[in-house]
């Protein structure tokens, strides 16, 4: 690049990053404490430094300067000058190239290396130390993206109401990587999941949503580099603005252009077929970790402005994210990077929403967490924002982290008080004999209809509630009803790491799947489990998996396991399992009541009108529910009967029995028909007598419609 100009002219303060303009690029970088920062100009390869330039600045914090006469392929990299006092937050190295945050486009393989680090590893001083050796031929770059061609894939969006939202938390590699339907090249890919096989079977389930885990740009951390594992779950972001090219095809994955239209691709075929995407994004910490980390981006260009130090000591970092450092969001240039970045992912990219990893991380000020955070109020007020999912995780490693039912406006938060209670609700038996408390059944009714003691309040919705037994991080379902102890020996710790004591019951031997009188109990029990989620109030979440019965062999912390662990295994399909749910979320969208926007009000509310269902609840003799069957320890059995707006007659029955043995349930006013029973032990559709008990099976869920004939024929078993 011979023709590189000698000086840079004066650029603009904004866009930050590499923008391409008037025949030239323009370059703006933040910083509020660096006192020089400089453009380094790379070969194609980003192996040879070929020109440094110093940017124009600071103008508000804001360095710049526009290089005439250069396009899109451009490959650079960043220095920062400035003090380097670790005590006073102060982290400068001028030896240490930097990745631009706002790089569209990384080239170059990350390795985990002593010259990454800002400090002499081994030095007496530690991380006070100076490391003086340049680590440039060995650091991520980044390269001017050209602008994508065609229009953004949120052309064609969806728009999936909130009332009609199913979420399916899925990773994109390990839906298709066994996939029998997906052409080997395909699977593991984007391009994979959006292969017509793919599609084809959430179409089929009925979900809305994919919810996918991390797609941004990730590394793997150095305790799994030296055991020779990789984060395969991906909640360790470098790269905020691309998208990583592990997971696009072998062919595109060192051409980062390629990998951003595949990954454009897929969200365009997935909305084309009528689903949404939705992004787990994390915005709470970076790889760079805490005060032994390496310089790497961040670290290099604004330590004391990007992350939150410890108030007694600067040189030291508050940890609540639990992966060393915590994003500083309350900085206002923190908060534009955070948005500017998910702008890009819906404008750019076509994405629906965001599921926040570690969400409380966003709204913390000097005082603790802040529902009224200056982070939360703009990304309520941004236009190119207004019209998308927004998914908290409720909680973080920090004090006062846990903070279910306080987001703002139309966030929507996942909710593990609906976990607990459906799981030891249905699990009771097993839960009670290892000296866990049984859930009963006012807990189970009050998290079934939306947790209103957590999201009834604020003008929320109970669409606010996201509802799940099993994700990504802790026991799959198959495991829910396997294991009583995790087995996370292949992660390499011991078995010390992930949760201890998590809600679990095996029924038999612990993964035996030899009986198969144990394999058919442990399924029933997953399917009543199922249909309680997916029938529920508020928004249904699904695993990946888990309609296939899909199991990890104990494994509850499998974020290091990229391999037949976490990859679903469709040779082993529960079909079953697999035809219950799909059942349950066709009667989802055939019945409003069981979807309904608003919040249920009991039927002998004086305060009912138009536009409310109501609700009544009724013991197996028919009678209903008083104070005292509520709190009765030795009877968990119960019913629901609801009724639309402005009608005297109810419209749904449900009937849970988690108990070992079948009961006799006295039917209200009918007819009815049976619409659902998880057991699949009654005859669908069958009409019911009236006058007569209904014998409901053991470990079920029974969904009874108001029939427009009258019931002739008991139901008969399948």
């Amino acid at each position: 690049m011979s023709h590189l100009p000698a000086e840079l002219c004066q650029g603009r303060p904004a866009p930050l990053g590499a923008t391409l303009r008037d025949g030239g690029i323009n370059f703006a970088v933040f910083s509020d404490h660096a006192e020089r920062i400089e453009l380094c100009l790379f070969d194609t390869h980003g192996q040879r430094e070929l020109r440094r330039y110093a940017l124009s600045g600071p103008e508000d914090g804001i360095f710049h300067g526009f290089l005439p006469g250069m396009g899109a392929g451009l490959v650079y990299g960043l220095r920062a000058n400035g003090p380097y006092q670790p005590e006073r937050g102060l982290r400068f190295n001028p030896h240490k190239l930097l990745l631009d945050p706002y790089a569209r486009e990384i080239v170059g393989r990350f390795a985990w290396r002593a010259e990454h680090h800002g400090y002499e590893l081994g030095h007496p001083d530690g991380p006070r130390s100076l490391d003086a050796r340049d680590n440039a031929a060995q650091a991520l770059k980044a390269r001017v993206a050209a602008p994508l061609p065609g229009r953004s894939p949120r052309a064609n969006a969806p728009h999936t109401a909130a009332a009609d939202t199913v979420l399916y938390e899925v990773h994109v590699k390990g839906f298709s990587m066994l996939h029998p339907g997906v052409p080997p090249e395909l699977r593991g890919t984007y391009a994979g999941l959006a292969h017509p096989s793919s599609i084809a079977h959430f179409k089929a389930l009925g979900v809305s949503t994919l919810s996918l885990l991390p797609v941004q740009y990730a590394v793997d951390e150095s305790h799994l580099a030296e055991r020779h594992l990789h984060n395969y779950w991906g909640y360790n972001t470098l790269g905020f603005f691309c998208p990583d090219p592990r997971l696009a095809q072998a062919a595109h994955r060192d051409d980062p252009s390629a990998v951003a239209q595949e990954f454009r691709a897929m969200v365009a075929a997935l909305h084309e077929a009528g689903l949404e995407v939705v992004l787990d994004v994390v915005y709470n910490h970076t790889p760079e970790g805490n005060e032994f980390g390496p310089t790497l981006s961040f670290r290099g260009l604004d330590n004391k402005s990007y992350y939150r130090l410890a108030a007694d000591d600067a040189s030291r970092y508050e940890n609540l994210s639990g992966c060393g450092n915590t994003l500083n969001c309350a900085h206002p240039r923190v908060t534009q990077f955070v948005l500017d970045s998910l702008r890009f992912w819906v404008a750019e990219m076509g994405v629906d929403g965001f599921r926040f990893d570690l969400a409380p991380v966003l709204g913390r000020g000097a005082h603790g967490f802040d529902p009224h955070a200056a982070f939360f109020t703009a990304l309520r007020q941004d236009p190119v924002l207004a019209d998308v999912h927004l998914i908290a995780e409720p909680w973080d490693a920090g004090y006062d982290g846990y903070q279910v039912g306080r987001f703002p406006g139309r966030f929507l938060e996942w909710n593990d008080k609906f976990r607990d209670s459906v799981r030891g609700f249905w699990l009771r038996g097993a839960a009670g004999a290892s000296g866990r408390p049984a859930v009963g059944r006012g807990e189970l009714a009050r998290r079934f209809m939306a947790s209103n003691d957590l999201f009834h309040h604020g003008r929320r919705q109970p669409t606010a509630s996201v509802n799940f037994i099993a994700v990504h991080d802790g026991y799959v379902l198959a495991d829910v009803t396997s294991y009583q102890h995790k087995h996370n020996e292949a992660n390499g710790e011991n078995n010390r790491d992930g949760r201890d004591g998590e809600l679990s019951a095996n029924f038999g031997a612990e993964g035996a799947s030899d009986d198969a009188a144990i394999t058919a109990l442990r399924a029933r029990v997953r399917r009543a489990m199922l249909a309680t989620l997916l029938l529920s109030q508020g928004t249904p979440m699904l695993c990946a998996g888990d309609e296939i019965g899909n199991s990890q062999g104990g494994n509850n912390n499998a974020y290091c396991q990229d391999n037949a662990i976490t990859w679903l295994n469709w040779d082993q399909a529960e079909s079953q399992t697999l035809a219950l749910v799909s059942a349950a979320l066709a009667l989802r969208r055939e019945q409003p009541l069981l979807r309904h926007a608003r919040w249920f009000v009991p039927a002998s509310d004086p305060g009912l009108h138009g536009g409310d269902a109501s609700i009544s609840w009724f013991n197996p003799g028919g009678h209903e529910m008083q104070h005292q069957d509520w709190h009765d320890a030795g009877s968990h059995a119960f019913a629901a009967r609801v009724c639309a707006a402005a009608s005297s007659q109810p419209q749904l029955t449900l009937i849970f029995n988690p108990e070992a043995q079948a009961l006799p349930f006295t039917l209200g006013r009918g007819p009815w028909c049976l619409a659902l029973d998880s057991s699949g032990e009654l005859q669908s559709s069958a009409l019911l007598p009236q006058g007569t008990p209904l014998m409901v099976p053991a470990h079920s869920l029974l969904v009874l419609a108001r029939a427009s004939a009258p019931p002739t024929d008991f139901p008969q078993k399948v």
